[in-house]
């Protein structure tokens, strides 16, 4: 069996710069956002959004990072919300969002759905302040086959 050498050339050798770089006018922050084991950039200084779930007749109000979902920090509150698969696929986690934003890209949710402000709770990630309700899986499901039908 042949065995492998690898001597470094001139070209590959790193060198301590002389100078310390530094970058001016940089007001973002690198933020990783892992995802699924996806890694996601931001170029925004994260903050925690206020979410309000309805959830079986009672309010409640979370403080969620931009790098957790909504669902996530239901179940770490002691929020019964139903899920399954927490990956945006099995529509166990349905909710209808009534105010703010929030980034439901990763979601198997047709684009008239989105539309509509229904979202999975698997892989809403607040980019606001929001208000949302959680709905039967029924309701989604339903909406879901009428628009696969247009």
């Amino acid at each position: 069996m042949a065995t492998l050498h690898f001597t470094p050339s001139p070209s590959f050798i790193l060198t301590k710069p002389k100078q310390a770089t530094t970058i001016s006018n940089c007001h973002s922050q690198f933020n990783p956002r892992v995802r699924h084991g996806s890694l996601r950039f931001s170029t925004f200084i994260a903050r925690s959004y206020k979410v309000v779930i309805e959830h079986e007749g009672q309010s409640t109000e979370l403080e969620v990072e931009p790098n957790e979902t909504i669902l996530s920090k239901a179940l770490d509150s002691g929020l019964s919300v139903p899920h399954d698969c927490k990956l945006g696929v099995c529509m166990t986690c349905p909710a209808k969002l009534l105010s703010g934003i929030v980034d439901k890209s990763e979601g198997m949710l047709s684009d008239d759905v989105v539309d509509r402000g229904y979202a999975l709770l698997c892989v809403s990630y607040p980019t606001s302040d929001c208000h949302i309700m959680t709905i039967p899986e029924e309701e989604l499901l339903s909406l879901q086959l009428a628009t696969a039908n247009d």
